[in-house]
């Protein structure tokens, strides 16, 4: 490989390529490409060849820079799975127990399932309230049992607003059940809960008929 370094004084230098610029600055070396320097300021640096092994050495570089991104990009994208993972832990699964019948009331009540099977930390089983710990999409299904000698109104509920419901009109007095589901999009903080609507009742026992489910589908 030849380098060749130059250097020229900045009040030295005539810009428009005369020879005046040329003796100020130095000497040019015959059979070089080389002017040598008198002058202080930092070389200016021209890579004029290399050689084949210069060459190898500098691909060998180049790839390994370039691995070298891609495993920091490789690392990110994993991280982002890694907390799309862990946020997609996120359900619950319960029941309101035996507890016989439930209701009816003069106004509507929220149903409290204090039996759990599963929750990650987001029902809670002492209010009968889901809160949303992240911005996601989620579902959400409820069954109900009763004597259809009364009827039985259950109301999906978000952040006080009816969603959907199931209505049990009176029929005679045998048992029946209804259930529903929907999908919901919930912002942090929001809360979902089960209503049991007035003058209507529930009913459960040990098979436990009527339940209250949710699990995140997907992130935003």
């Amino acid at each position: 490989m030849i380098v060749v370094a130059v250097s020229f004084p900045p009040d030295e230098v005539d810009h428009a390529g005369g020879s005046a610029g040329m003796a100020a600055g130095g000497q040019l070396r015959a059979g070089t490409g080389m002017r040598s320097s008198r002058a202080t300021n930092p070389s200016i640096i021209w890579r004029l060849s290399q050689g084949p092994a210069d060459r190898e050495r500098t691909a060998v570089k180049v790839g390994y820079r370039e691995l070298e991104a891609r495993l920091a990009n490789t690392e990110k994208q994993l991280e982002s799975l890694r907390s799309e993972v862990r946020g997609n832990h996120i359900a619950f699964g319960a029941y309101i127990g035996n507890s016989g019948t439930f209701g009816p009331f003069n106004t509507h009540v929220t149903l409290v399932y204090k039996n759990v099977y599963f929750h990650s930390g987001s029902y809670n089983s002492a209010t009968g309230i889901f809160t949303a710990p992240v911005r996601e999409v989620y579902y959400f299904s409820f069954s109900g049992h009763n004597s259809s000698s009364k009827g039985m109104g259950l109301y999906l509920m978000k952040n006080g607003e009816h969603m959907v419901m199931v209505y049990n009109h009176p029929a005679g007095n045998r048992p029946e059940t209804a259930t529903n589901g929907m999908t919901l999009q919930l912002e942090v903080g929001d809360h979902v809960y089960m209503r049991l609507f007035t003058n209507s009742w529930i009913f459960d026992n040990t098979n436990k008929h009527s339940t209250f489910i949710g699990h995140l589908l997907f992130p935003l």
